[in-house]
């Protein structure tokens, strides 16, 4: 995107936003839930007066805020405090413009405090939203917002890339950062009064330690901390909640980027994998680093929870790069070199273990990440790599095509976000696919359909893994059958095509590497040892699902 692009396309989004079609005039966004409080983010775009009131059963609301006159565009932290732990709390706010008669309420909204241990509940992952950079679109995010309220979960966590846009940094201004966050309260807004909002940075907010070091306070990561947290309540340390504890300069105090809290029987660890990457705007291998602080906050963490289940959330392994487990073995991640040689122990000596094998030890059971634009589901060491798919890529493609060569297991194309169920027995992990209306007309999808499911099972046998423990991954038949393989990748002669179930069609069409069709076959053992070394392009078809991989031929 050349920088007259970006100031073009950046213009008609601030006009749209000063002279809305539709207005979209208030909102409340909850976060920071505890076992006894939760904060409320309230915005009005006009001046406005307005109080809270909220109670144990539905339409009965005994309990209220003081009333407050709210600033035009400058949102009020409301704190709930004296709340019941493992409550549900009915609430609505009710408000009137400055000098009005009356109060006019909202609809009743909800939320849940800290849930009790053996409690069952659900929570959602989403990812790289990217409405500002022409991969996301609105009208299909507002969708998958409101299939996660369907779920009825207690939560939801962004896996990041929402609110920045990275490509120019030394052009974008305080401004436009206020505009990328203030943007999206009208889609936050339609769903986040019911389901507190999580974040987890991403490499497009522009929060690195190397963009903080540029010209400092006038850079895009002191703009796009300070108004993330001008919008957004992100937790801090306070007692229910650990994580970063160091104050930043410029404004920005405690920056709230990574941390950690107990929700009924799981940990919830959210690290911040680029804050502390100071060499360059896109570090690699050792130069990549969670630093010191946070490894050994992450660390202790780790090893003083007593949570049967631990879930880990950062937005890419490493921060840069493709894949799940293909990244997760080198570097400060699993300790190799990028050459099948440990080495972790001279490039960071007196830590310990690498994030990885940490992971491992003390028994995660998913690493939740974003950043590949598809869902995909990989293990190693009995530690599940789980990548979120794109909530709302309307060509449901984007990631399948560019990334899904990266991979090695479980790839999906498709729109939607993660409902994960979490109960005293096991953990369910559901893709929710979302879809505009005109793309279900033809019948073979469906808006809310769970294209993938699978479970893991508590208190699971050991077995022979490097940590002694593992997870029985259990696939949904009836949504396996949809998963196709090809392999091996690369390859000097054939391939194969399974799923999970046999196939009842399948048509594969083989293009070289710049589209031009090769050849098409029914076969699922393909004989490719007379094409020449280079990149293909396989399309498989099936009678529900299609796939585009990229495949290496090297004899």
């Amino acid at each position: 995107m050349t920088v007259f692009t970006r100031n073009l396309y950046l213009s008609f989004f601030l006009f749209l936003w000063h002279y809305p079609l539709v207005a979209q005039n208030k909102s409340v966004i909850l976060g920071r839930p505890t076992d006894k409080s939760i904060t409320a983010s309230v915005y009005f775009e006009a001046s406005a007066e307005f109080y809270l009131e909220y109670g144990l059963s539905p339409g009965n609301y005994p309990f209220r805020t003081t009333a407050i006159r709210n600033q035009a565009r400058k949102p009020d932290m409301v704190e709930l405090t004296n709340l019941s732990p493992n409550t549900r709390y009915y609430y609505r706010m009710q408000w009137r413009a400055v000098n009005a008669a009356t109060f006019t309420a909202t609809p009743e909204y909800l939320f849940q405090t800290q849930r009790a241990a053996g409690s069952t509940f659900r929570f959602i992952v989403e990812g790289d939203e990217h409405l500002h950079d022409k991969k996301g679109v609105a009208s299909l995010y507002r969708i998958c917002l409101q299939n996660q309220l369907k779920g009825a979960p207690d939560f939801m966590i962004s896996m990041g890339d929402m609110f920045g846009d990275d490509h120019t940094p030394t052009q974008t201004t305080s401004a436009d950062m206020d505009f990328y966050h203030r943007d999206l309260l009208q889609y936050l807004g339609d769903a986040c009064h019911s389901m507190p909002f999580f974040f987890c940075l991403g490499n497009h907010e522009g929060e690195s330690g190397y963009y903080l070091r540029q010209t400092p306070p006038n850079n895009i990561a002191v703009y796009a901390t300070n108004w993330r947290k001008y919008y957004f309540a992100n937790p801090r340390p306070d007692g229910f909640y650990t994580g970063n504890a160091t104050k930043e300069a410029y404004g920005m105090d405690l920056p709230e980027n990574y941390y950690a809290f107990t929700w009924g029987d799981a940990l919830f660890v959210v690290l911040d994998v680029y804050r502390h990457c100071d060499v360059n705007d896109k570090p690699q291998n050792w130069d990549w680093t969670l630093g010191k602080a946070q490894y050994d906050w992450f660390r202790q963490t780790l090893e003083t929870s007593r949570a049967k289940y631990k879930f880990v959330f950062g937005h890419h392994t490493r921060g840069q790069g493709r894949g799940g487990i293909l990244t997760a073995k080198d570097y400060e991640w699993g300790g190799n070199n990028g050459k099948n040689s440990y080495d972790f122990d001279k490039q960071r000596p007196g830590w310990g273990l690498p994030i990885h094998q940490l992971m491992v030890k003390n028994g995660v059971n998913i690493f939740f990440q974003g950043h590949d634009h598809l869902y995909a589901r990989e293990a190693l060491d009995g530690l599940v790599y789980q990548t979120s798919p794109m909530a709302c890529d309307s060509t449901y493609t984007i990631g399948m095509l560019a990334n899904a060569d990266a991979y090695t297991d479980v790839t999906l194309d498709g729109s939607g976000h993660l409902q994960v169920t979490v109960s005293p027995d096991e953990v369910r992990v559901d893709f929710i696919r979302a879809y505009l209306p005109a793309d279900t007309r033809d019948g073979k999808h469906k808006n809310g359909e769970t294209a993938y499911s699978y479970t893991l099972k508590a208190g699971t046998p050991a077995s022979t893994t490097t940590s002694g423990q593992t997870q029985t991954i259990l696939a949904d038949p009836a949504l396996e059958s949809d998963v196709i393989r090809i392999f091996p990748n690369p390859t000097a002669d054939r391939l194969k095509i399974t799923v999970g179930q046999p196939l009842a069609t399948c048509q594969v069409t083989v293009s070289d590497a710049a589209g031009k069709e090769l050849f098409r076959t029914s076969s699922t053992d393909i004989d490719m040892h007379t094409y020449p070394d280079g990149l293909y392009l396989f399309r498989i078809e099936t009678g529900r699902t299609q796939i585009t991989r990229k495949i290496l031929i090297r004899h």
